[in-house]
């Protein structure tokens, strides 16, 4: 390769695997390295990650890109991170050690704490603050929980000896030195998903943080999401990098997709579902259960906020199906069993196996089949299965389009399940408007890669990432509306059904 080509390098810190993608000016991938951390399951409805673990194989994948890149750290003019977000890491500065795991987003073991938060305000208590309901998804509560369950952890925090951030704070602290300097900041959109933030002023709540236990010393400096935080570390392979991006997954992928202009919108189909529509300078609150967050803020420029939709369980939902069921050996094969069959022969899955997300923010539903007749075979079950992201996401259409006034015209797509054609068309025909997907899918890597660029000036801009993006396939909507509309008060009757399963009792039969 040419000595002289520089390149971004992307550290993409997902709830699954952590992936290092080396990108050209042109946006395109050059070479991947990616490892995926195990899942832990202490009990039901707890999620955890290792984050030594995860920091382990980020140096991995870091070295496994350059060398399939064939370039070192001299050709990198800048490094950038997108990450899980509401993910909480909590550890100590001095020995760079967690004090616990790390509990990840979709972990509901804080019900009790977000319940007990809430009090007679109601889960929209900080929500004019912070633009989040209370609820098990976001990192607040969870951080309560480590300094009130492990040992020790509140007394130190309250010397300022603990740390914590999501993923993307984690990931920079020991980039740029660890326990020997190391950075501890965050960017307003990782920051926006921890109920601390003020959504509209961008920094920490003090009454907020003092509800939940949670010193102010433990949290990171809030930064826009493209500028220089600091240089790679004295040891590993990125000494004397830039690094200059941090983007939340969902809003580095919308980013990448380019949705610049008010009222773009962008859905990603990864473990769970992330749709964001753009609402430009304008702090939008949703009537309809979306999550007002900040999409990104470049450098000095004001912010721009987006709608966001989360749905917690859909590809999952096809690892599920393959893990615990056993009815497939790999995710792919699910398609070709939905393939076999013309629909879902009336079955519905819902997969509240967290609660629900939105529009309803339930976290006390349980996941359910429903619709079962004896016709019912495995292949209108795998069909069900793929139909069930769809008809999540196009809930959460709805309520984008009631909050925001405009009607979507157009949906971006990206995210691992987007290769699934049946699942592509089946979204269009559900939504009543194409479907599009890019030529580089992985937009979140990118948008992360696109916002260190910038503040480097290897891109000039959002106009870069405008040229760079390029359509390549789209799907139209074929269904006639009788039946889109059978279909999805079908969905919903099928939704009802999960709600108010857990209580004390389901909890005593380990159901919890």
């Amino acid at each position: 390769m040419n000595e002289q080509q520089q390149y971004i390098l992307a550290i993409d810190q997902g709830t699954t695997s952590s992936r290092a993608i080396v990108f050209d000016h042109a946006g395109q991938i050059v070479s991947t390295g990616q490892k995926e951390h195990e899942q832990i399951f202490p009990r039901a409805g707890w999620v955890e990650h290792d984050p030594l673990e995860i920091w382990r194989n980020i140096r991995t994948v870091v070295g496994d890109a350059l060398t399939g890149a064939d370039i070192n750290r001299h050709q990198l003019a800048a490094v950038g991170i997108t990450n899980q977000r509401e993910t909480a890491v909590v550890w100590d500065k001095n020995t760079g050690e967690p004090v616990y795991n790390a509990i990840v987003w979709q972990d509901t073991r804080t019900n009790r704490i977000c319940d007990e938060l809430a009090g007679d305000e109601g889960a929209d208590k900080y929500k004019e603050r912070v633009g989040l309901p209370l609820a098990t998804y976001f990192s607040g509560p969870k951080v309560k929980w480590i300094l009130d369950n492990v040992e020790g952890a509140r007394e130190k925090a309250e010397a300022g000896e603990l740390l914590f951030g999501n993923t993307d704070s984690w990931v920079v602290w020991n980039l740029t030195g660890g326990t020997e300097g190391g950075v501890h900041v965050t960017d307003v959109t990782n920051a926006s998903r921890t109920m601390l933030m003020n959504i509209a002023t961008l920094d920490w709540n003090e009454d907020i943080a003092a509800d939940m236990g949670i010193p102010l010393s433990m949290l990171p400096e809030i930064k826009s999401s493209s500028e220089v935080y600091g240089y790679g570390r004295k040891r590993g392979l990125l000494i004397d990098t830039p690094v200059a991006g941090i983007l939340g997954d969902q809003q580095a992928a919308t980013f990448g997709q380019a949705c610049f202009e008010v009222g773009q919108a962008k859905n990603t189909y990864g473990t769970g579902n992330f749709m964001l529509i753009n609402t430009g300078e304008e702090l939008v609150h949703s009537e309809n259960g979306l999550l007002t967050t900040v999409c990104y803020k470049i450098g000095d420029n004001k912010p721009v906020y987006a709608l966001e939709g989360s749905v917690a369980v859909t590809g999952s939902l096809v690892q599920w199906v393959r893990d615990n069921l056993g009815i497939i050996s790999s995710a792919p094969e699910i398609e070709e069993l939905a393939q076999k069959v013309d629909d879902n022969g009336g079955c519905y899955v819902v997969p509240a196996f967290s609660g629900l997300f939105a529009p309803y923010w339930k976290s006390d539903a349980r996941g359910a089949i429903v619709g079962l007749t004896r016709y019912v075979n495995r292949n209108h079950i795998a069909r069900a299965v793929l139909e069930s992201t769809a008809f999540q996401s196009a809930e959460v259409l709805e309520a984008m389009n009631a909050d925001s006034g405009v009607d979507l015209t157009e949906l971006k797509v990206d995210g691992g399940m987007v290769a699934n054609e049946t699942l592509m068309q089946f979204q269009a025909d559900l939504l009543g408007v194409p479907v599009v997907r890019p030529k580089v899918t992985e937009t979140t890597a990118l948008g992360a890669a696109y916002a260190a660029g910038i503040a480097v000036g290897f891109w000039d801009g959002e106009q870069d990432v405008i040229d760079n993006w390029a359509e390549d396939k789209r799907w139209e909507p074929k269904m006639d509306t009788e039946t889109r509309e059978r279909s999805l008060r079908l969905w919903k009757k099928a939704v009802e059904r999960t709600f108010d399963w857990v209580d004390d009792d389901v909890e005593a039969a380990g159901g919890e």
